[in-house]
């Protein structure tokens, strides 16, 4: 049983681990979302030196997290689908992902970072149903966003062989990176400094930004924010990389299938908005 003193003792610490953890937030908004690329190194440098003062640990999971946006920030973040492009921004997210992966496991030694594909446990009724309701929200909410808005321009016309297949491929890789970074490595990092809930909202205002730096504008945030979130949520609860990859796939299929809508308008026209 916990005392009342060892209570207060811990929820002074996790409020202490807060400051650093919104400063790592805070700059990967400045990076991403507003562009400020040197304000955003700046606000990771104080997350950082306050981290150093709080708590070894701290420091050794936010500058994994660092780590990984840093090298984010250094190239290009946009939907271009040329073979350069996705070789360049592909290596990143490789490096991005793999780099605090392999520190954690190989220098720390404390295999912080996990990605669960195997559980062993099989999807639940309410889980199988989710996917179906997934596929039904992106058919709903993206036709309405993306076109009356415009946004679908900050994506190529993708009209032949080769460019649709570099966009199929390109959506499904960003969406299976996108769970790899945000969920199973920032947020499973900042949890283990926070509650659940504040490692969580963190972890989507990082999904967000990214999102909205790639083309994801007018009111996307309105969107996306909320998918973070319950990303996250589901990843708690379940475990399971492999679930939470299977429901961005499900809804980046569909946002597939708007985009070559959105440029071709008599290809696929069976949405409504």
């Amino acid at each position: 049983m916990t005392s009342a003193p060892d209570t207060l003792r811990e929820t002074r610490k996790s409020a202490a681990n807060l400051v650093p953890a919104v400063l790592v937030a805070s700059s990967g908004f400045v990076m991403f979302g507003l562009d400020q690329r040197w304000l955003g190194y700046l606000l990771l440098a104080a997350a950082l030196a306050s981290s150093f003062v709080i708590g070894r640990q701290l420091f050794k999971d936010l500058s994994l997290l660092a780590l990984g946006l840093v090298i984010m920030s250094l190239v290009p973040i946009t939907t271009d689908i040329s073979f350069s492009h996705m070789f360049i921004m592909g290596t990143a997210m490789v490096l991005a992902v793999g780099l605090p992966y392999s520190i954690s496991r190989f220098v720390f030694r404390d295999h912080a970072i996990r990605f669960p594909v195997f559980t062993g446990q099989k999807w639940t009724r309410t889980e199988r149903w989710y996917l179906m309701a997934v596929v039904v929200m992106g058919y709903l909410l993206l036709p309405v966003y993306m076109i009356p808005t415009g946004v679908f321009e900050n994506w190529p016309a993708a009209s032949d062989g080769s460019t649709v297949a570099r966009l199929f491929l390109g959506t499904n890789v960003l969406g299976i990176w996108d769970e790899l970074f945000f969920i199973c490595t920032a947020f499973t990092l900042l949890r283990r400094h926070l509650p659940d809930w504040q490692a969580n909202m963190l972890q989507a205002v990082l999904f967000t930004s990214f999102l909205w730096e790639l083309g994801f504008h007018a009111w996307g945030p309105l969107l996306i924010y909320p998918f973070a979130l319950v990303q996250g949520w589901i990843f708690k609860k379940t475990k399971s990389l492999s679930y939470i990859v299977a429901v961005h796939l499900l809804f980046d299929f569909v946002l597939f299938l708007v985009l070559i809508h959105a440029h071709n308008r008599e290809w696929f026209d069976i949405f409504l908005y």
